[in-house]
């Protein structure tokens, strides 16, 4: 337990966020005054729908789409889900293949896990040591039966950007509808639906100083999907359910945020996280980065120390009782009971020790150059406790 004196760093956020109390207060008005059902057909019903697609033309807006094509969700999971299935279902008549990337999301792997019970075939592209599909792999994985090719844009553990006007191009010339989930990448880099061919994109707040509990799917007009949930018809029939507005204007408000602060933070993370490289370079010979340092997400840090790695977690701990948090890899995994390592390790190379032995750094709006600092002499002490099974550091 922390004492209440002790320092608190939070560098966890590839996890999730904390709400930006801008966003909070954006959220008021939806939760005391304009409280009313958007389907309802009194005053208090047709304010709130006003609100409602006010909302969804400003988030629109941020991606280039339209605001038709943007249908609000409960979060990420939600909207990977209805991608998948929802293209699957309504297209099962024209081909049963689906290509995913092997360092997807759980939520995409689960629910392709899924969907092969029901009858369609998955294929998983490999990547490279740096995370990174290959492009001439994917041409050649799509056959006349695929329908869908899924590939995140920006992934949560090692933070590599795919290249995804690529990708779009080459499903829009193949005929297949192109779906990333970019719940990692949004708000921290630009991403244009139009100029990169997508087709289904996922967004949520969460990770974007937001509401947990809202998100959306970017469906492009003309797209054959059916619905996950029926009932009222909300959401253009896509999503029935009443929708979440206090949720979705602390997203949309989340949204404007990073969009009008996007290129002062990106740098300013990036130099925060340059300095963490730098200075762990200096101390550990065994010092190594996981994912791409070229094409990366400017707040992610995923790394190890050679023969440091067993005590991952035990380090994860002692940090934590210090008052800073990190994490071993993705939030999402930790609920896996078979406790296996990180599948996106293994899918760039590492062996099974190496999997389970990184720390995810994901730096946010609140963290400051002092936090850093502090971080850094924490981590050298906590390290100096820990014995190697190398004698390399």
């Amino acid at each position: 337990m922390l004492a209440n004196n002790t320092k608190k760093i939070y560098l966890d956020n590839a996890a999730t966020t904390k709400i930006d109390s801008r966003v909070i207060e954006a959220m008021m008005p939806y939760l005391s005054d304009f409280f009313g059902n958007a389907s309802s057909l009194h005053s208090f019903g047709t304010q709130a729908k006003e609100s409602l697609e006010n909302l969804r033309s400003k988030l629109a807006g941020f991606i280039n789409a339209k605001s038709e094509e943007i249908i609000f969700t409960s979060g990420g999971t939600e909207a990977n889900n209805l991608a998948l299935k929802g293209i699957a279902f309504a297209n099962r008549n024209k081909g049963n293949h689906i290509i995913v990337s092997a360092i997807e999301h759980d939520c995409i792997l689960n629910t392709c896990k899924w969907l092969e019970t029901q009858g369609f075939f998955i294929s998983y592209l490999p990547v490279d040591k740096d995370g990174f599909i290959d492009l001439g792999k994917l041409n050649s994985y799509i056959n006349p039966k695929t329908i869908l090719v899924s590939v995140m844009h920006a992934n949560n553990e090692i933070g590599t950007i795919q290249w995804i006007e690529e990708i779009g191009k080459i499903c829009k010339d193949r005929n297949v509808y192109f779906h990333t989930d970019a719940c990692q990448s949004f708000g921290k880099i630009p991403i244009d639906v139009v100029s990169n061919n997508i087709s289904l994109m996922s967004l949520n707040a969460h990770k974007i100083y937001g509401p947990k509990g809202a998100g959306c799917l970017y469906v492009k007009k003309d797209t054959n999907i059916i619905p996950l949930l029926h009932g009222g018809g909300q959401e253009f029939g896509l999503r029935s359910t009443t929708e979440n507005i206090p949720g979705i204007a602390g997203f949309v408000k989340a949204a404007e945020l990073c969009m009008n602060e996007m290129e002062t933070e990106s740098k300013r993370l990036a130099t925060l996280r340059n300095k963490i490289i730098q200075e762990l370079q200096k101390k550990y010979d065994g010092f190594y980065i996981n994912g791409s340092m070229t094409h990366r997400l400017p707040n992610n840090l995923n790394f190890a120390i050679s023969g440091l790695e067993g005590e991952t977690i035990r380090l994860l701990l002692l940090l934590d009782e210090k008052g800073i948090a990190v994490s071993a890899g993705s939030a999402c995994s930790n609920n896996d009971t078979t406790k296996s390592a990180s599948h996106v390790l293994q899918a760039i190379g590492k062996d099974q020790f190496e999997a389970r032995g990184a720390i995810r750094i994901g730096l946010g709006r609140f963290n400051t150059e002092n936090d850093l600092t502090y971080f850094l002499e924490i981590l050298s002490r906590e390290l100096n406790k820990l014995k190697s099974i190398f004698s390399n550091i």
